[in-house]
C-alpha cells in the first residue's frame, strides 16, 4: 500500500458535555514528526495523543490542531471561606468600637473581600474526556489516512510510467552500443586508407583499436544494474508499505549509474540518451520525496 506523505483529515465530536474537534495536516518528513496545538486541559493526554496518531503515519511532519467547548454546568464551583469572613466582621467591629465609627460592613460587602468567595473547578473525568477526545482522533486519523492513500496511488501510477520512460530509454542505450562501434571502425579504415594511401590496411591493427575503443565506452555494467534498480523500483511499488527510504536510495543508484553511462558516451545520440535518462531520475525522485 503506497502512502503519500502529503495529507488532511478532520473530525469532531459533539455531546451534551463537550465538543471536540481534531485537524490532521501533514508534509514531507524524513521522520515522524508531531506539532500539537490544543488546549492545556489535554497536556496530561501528550503521550496517548502520539500513540494513537502513530496508528495512521510512519513518516512526516504532523500538525495536530485540537478545540475544545465544554458545555457542562457543573466544572466550576463558588467556595465560602466562613473563617476569613468571620475575622473581616470581627476587624470591622473592633475597629468601630475604637474610632467610634459606624460599622457599615454588610454582608454584600463581605463576599467581595478578597478570599471570601473563590471560584473552584471541579476535577474533570479524565477517562470519559480521553474516550472522546481518542474517538475523535481516530475519526479522524482514518479519514487522513484516506486522504494519504489517495494521493499514493497517483504517486504509483506516475512512477511506474516513469520507469517505463526510463526502461525505455536504457534499451535504446544498448541498442546504440553495437552502432557505435561500426561506425568507430568504418571512421577508422577511412581515416587509416586516407593516411595510407594505396598501402594495405593492416585489419588486426584495427580490430585491436575498436577493442580498446570498445573497452573505454562500454556500458553494459551500468545498463545492467540501472536495469536491476529499475525492477527492484517496481517490486517495492507493488509491495509498498514505508517504502519511502528504500526508493530514496534506488533513485540515488539509478542516478549514479546514469552519470557514468554519460561520462563514457562518445556519441552525441547516446549522450541525449543519458541526459534524458538523469532528467528522468530526478523526476522520480522528486516523487519520492512524497511517498511515506
Amino acid at each position: 500500500m503506497i502512502n503519500s506523505m502529503t495529507g488532511f483529515g478532520r473530525a469532531e465530536l459533539q455531546n451534551a458535555d463537550r465538543k471536540i474537534t481534531v485537524e490532521l495536516k501533514s508534509v514531507n518528513h524524513r521522520y515522524l514528526e508531531f506539532n500539537i496545538r490544543a488546549p492545556r486541559k489535554f497536556n496530561l493526554f501528550d503521550s496517548a495523543i502520539r500513540n494513537v496518531l502513530r496508528d495512521y503515519a510512519q513518516r512526516g511532519k504532523l500538525d495536530v490542531y485540537i478545540s475544545y467547548e465544554d458545555f457542562s454546568q457543573s466544572h466550576v464551583t463558588l467556595k465560602y471561606n466562613e473563617e476569613l469572613a468571620g475575622q473581616y466582621m470581627s476587624y470591622a467591629k473592633q475597629i468601630s468600637e475604637t474610632f467610634s465609627v459606624p460599622n457599615d460592613m454588610l454582608a454584600s460587602r463581605l463576599m467581595t473581600m478578597p478570599e471570601v468567595l473563590t471560584m473552584e473547578e471541579q476535577p474533570i473525568d479524565e477517562e470519559a474526556l480521553w474516550q472522546d477526545l481518542e474517538q475523535t482522533l481516530r475519526e479522524a486519523g482514518k479519514n487522513f489516512f484516506e486522504a494519504r492513500h489517495a494521493e499514493g496511488l497517483h504517486l504509483q501510477k506516475d512512477l511506474t510510467e516513469k520507469l517505463d520512460h526510463l526502461s525505455a530509454n536504457v534499451d535504446l542505450v544498448v541498442e546504440r552500443a553495437p552502432g557505435i562501434l561500426e561506425e568507430y571502425k568504418q571512421r577508422l579504415r577511412e581515416k587509416t586508407k586516407e593516411l595510407l594511401e594505396d598501402a594495405q590496411l593492416d585489419e588486426s591493427r584495427i580490430a585491436a583499436e575498436v577493442i580498446l575503443f570498445a573497452d573505454k565506452i562500454c556500458t553494459d555494467e551500468e545498463t545492467v544494474r540501472l536495469r536491476g534498480h529499475i525492477r527492484s523500483m517496481r517490486e517495492a511499488l507493488s509491495r509498498g508499505d514505508g517504502i519511502g527510504r528504500k526508493l530514496d536510495f534506488l533513485a540515488q543508484e539509478m542516478n549514479r549509474e546514469a552519470n557514468t553511462i554519460l561520462s563514457k558516451s562518445n556519441d552525441m545520440e547516446t549522450s541525449e540518451i543519458a541526459v534524458e535518462l538523469k532528467t528522468e531520475i530526478e523526476k522520480i525522485r522528486e516523487q519520492i520525496q512524497n511517498i511515506e
